[in-house]
């Protein structure tokens, strides 16, 4: 499979969240599932490898399972995200949305 999610929500995940099965970078043994923009839309690409199979032609459930809840939980932060710079974007128009104090909703 050649398409791929280059800059993935999860890779802003901080290291207390980055240990989940399905998404997490952190765990070596996981499924690294990347969720990420396209256009206006969110994408997750994933092939199942051989020991995904429930029964011959099928997907095992619990991988569908992962892939909905961290594609899921995915498109939510990027939203979320969205929202924030937006907001930002708004009540600051001149600032950098960069900056810690505007993230917290501070003003300096």
């Amino acid at each position: 499979m050649s398409e791929t999610v280059e800059h993935a929500i999860q890779d802003e995940y901080g290291k207390d969240f980055a240990w989940c099965y399905g998404c997490g970078r952190l765990n070596e043994d996981g499924l690294h599932l990347r969720t990420g923009w396209d256009g206006e839309e969110t994408v997750t690409f994933y092939e199942p490898r051989k020991e995904h199979t429930a029964i011959p032609g099928f997907v095992y459930g619990g991988l569908l399972a992962s892939l909905v809840d961290c594609h899921g939980t995915g498109s939510a932060s990027l939203a979320a995200a969205a929202l924030r710079d937006r907001f930002i974007a708004c009540r600051f128009p001149k600032a950098d949305a960069s900056r810690q104090d505007l993230k917290s909703g501070r003003e300096s």
